[in-house]
């Protein structure tokens, strides 16, 4: 019998070989890897969100909780393309034009795989024709744009004119956040959602894809 707890535990721990062992054990032992990821590794890092949340640990925990959780996707990544278990959705994320901060893009990126997310990380300095090229031509659903200067602020309007302009914008949903970005500005630039931390972005990212 597969042990979800240890593995949630283990990935809460930010202990990747250790998350490498309790899943290929429990594969051995026949578990289901939608099961394993699921109930083990999502759980581990929606748990450790929360604590995010909560002040109660910080970004270098939350990092080496996502390379542990990622040491175990590897692992069932073959496996569930194989059972064709479908993704919640696909999402594309970068830091806007002008602006190379991408900690707290990584962050989320992390966050939404976690919950079982597809994710197109789109890097920084993501012009707003990337943006539309992520929706138009690699399916992305909903888009996350991330500002870390009161400079590149504008850079978020101008991707969701671009999305406008290509015609686009009411099959995606457009979600925004980064230091100095307020849900008044959300509102005024006309977003569908803003967060404030990466882990409050990933239960957005799931909100917003019921819109859809």
């Amino acid at each position: 019998m597969a042990d979800f707890r240890a593995i949630a535990d283990a990935v809460k721990a930010g202990r990747a070989k250790v998350v490498k062992t309790l899943v290929n054990e429990a594969l051995a032992e026949g578990a289901n890897p939608e099961a394993l990821l699921n109930e083990g590794l999502v759980v581990g890092m929606n748990e450790l969100g929360i604590m995010f949340k909560n002040n109660e640990v910080y970004v270098p925990e939350v990092l080496i909780a996502a390379r542990a959780m990622k040491a175990g996707t590897e692992i069932l990544k073959p496996l569930l393309a194989a059972a064709n278990v479908q993704s919640l959705g696909k999402v594309a994320i970068g830091t806007v034009k002008g602006d190379l901060h991408d900690i707290g893009k990584n962050l989320v990126g992390m966050m939404l795989e976690g919950a079982g997310f597809t994710v197109i990380d789109l890097g920084v300095d993501v012009s707003p024709e990337q943006y539309v090229d992520a929706v138009a031509n690699q399916g992305a659903q909903i888009v996350g744009m991330s500002a870390l200067l009161t400079t590149t602020m504008p850079s978020i309007k101008d991707g969701i004119e671009a999305l406008k302009a290509a015609g686009l914008r009411d099959k995606v949903r457009v979600m925004i956040g980064g230091a100095p970005v307020t849900q008044s500005f959300a509102d005024e630039v006309g977003a569908d959602g803003y967060s404030s931390d990466a882990a409050s972005a990933a239960d957005l990212a799931k909100e917003l894809i019921k819109q859809l």
